[in-house]
């Protein structure tokens, strides 16, 4: 069964950072291209990035430029590195692969 489990959500500033983990489970993690959404209230699953097997990364123009993706096969895990954020990313961010999706971490910008 697969299974994402993320962490590291939090209240930022504008012009903060966060670094959002997920950790999976249940599948062979290094094969699988690994995704991070976000969705905000009263919108639509907004794709944020995402890295193939071979590390090659791809964003959203959102997020190009302040948003890192990464992923650790050793640890099975995915990391997200937001910097520079803004407002308009509060969202809960959720990592996903293989037509499952994890129930996400809160991030909320505000000052």
């Amino acid at each position: 069964e697969v299974q994402l489990v993320e962490s590291g959500g939090g209240l930022v500033q504008p012009g903060g950072s966060l670094r959002l983990s997920c950790a999976a489970s249940g599948f062979t993690f290094s094969t699988h291209v690994m995704t991070w959404v976000r969705q905000a209230p009263g919108k639509a699953v907004e794709w944020v990035s995402s890295v193939n097997s071979a590390g090659s990364t791809s964003y959203a123009g959102s997020v190009k430029g302040r948003f890192t993706i990464s992923r650790d096969n050793a640890k099975n895990t995915l990391y997200l590195q937001m910097n520079s954020l803004k407002v308009e990313d509060t969202a809960v961010y959720s990592c996903a692969t293989a037509g499952t999706r994890g129930q996400g971490t809160q991030v909320t910008v505000s000052s």
